[in-house]
């Protein structure tokens, strides 16, 4: 049996590639579809989206024993709607710019499926420290692919990085053309595909089983 300290690393470690939740459980896609044009939005949604399940799954879990099962959904989404509506007034007040450029996306972390399925999977049924150090490992998985997804495509489509200059582009007199299909949605789309490829290449385990086998050729003679 685990002991108490390499359950906690286990917890926060193991969603980061062999349990993540965006390659793995195919969740928040959402959001890292649409938040990763530049490396900046990403980060910050990524760093939102921490804080909320963090906080949501530390709260619902200090509370689990005294939520009526018949309302448990209605009282986790009170709670995560909250915590949201404090990150999206904290980014209009600091981060103006980039809460614009994230639009709608802030508010839709309250029905994200990664922080109610945490809530509601593993926090109402774990201690405070164990369900957050849990919420925190997902988290810093989310962030991991919005935050190689959003480089990727700042990188190569404005040559940019956290709007630093490091490939100087053709209009400025340097080699670099811009792929501006990387700033398109559809790029997003592609490059998640690719990396949910690579991560189920390398760990085998993680590939679903195929429903069928196909016939193989040939087969005993008439």
């Amino acid at each position: 049996m685990a002991t108490t300290p390499e359950r906690y690393w286990t917890r926060l470690t193991d969603p980061l590639v062999r349990q993540n939740p965006v390659t793995l459980q195919i969740l928040g896609i959402c959001s890292a579809l649409a938040v990763t044009t530049t490396l900046d939005t990403a980060l910050t949604m990524s760093v939102s989206l921490i804080v909320v399940i963090v906080a949501s799954a530390g709260i619902v879990s200090l509370i689990r024993r005294h939520i009526p099962s018949t309302i448990r959904l209605i009282v986790q989404i009170v709670i995560v709607a909250s915590l949201v509506i404090v990150i999206d007034q904290f980014l209009q007040a600091y981060l103006f710019d980039i809460s614009q450029r994230l639009s709608v996306y802030v508010s839709l972390i309250t029905t994200n499926c990664l922080v109610l399925g945490r809530t509601e999977s593993f926090a109402r049924n774990n201690p405070p420290l164990v369900a957050m150090t849990d919420a925190l490992g997902n988290g810093l998985g989310y962030a991991l692919v919005l935050t190689i997804i959003g480089a990727v495509r700042e990188l190569f489509g404005t040559g940019r990085l956290l709007g630093v200059q490091l490939f100087a582009t053709v209009d400025q007199g340097g080699w670099f053309q811009p792929l501006n299909l990387m700033l398109l949605a559809p790029s997003a789309f592609f490059l998640l595909g690719g990396l949910v490829w690579i991560v189920r290449s390398v760990w085998r385990d993680q590939a679903e089983p195929p429903e069928f086998e196909a016939p193989k050729a040939g087969g005993p003679s008439p």
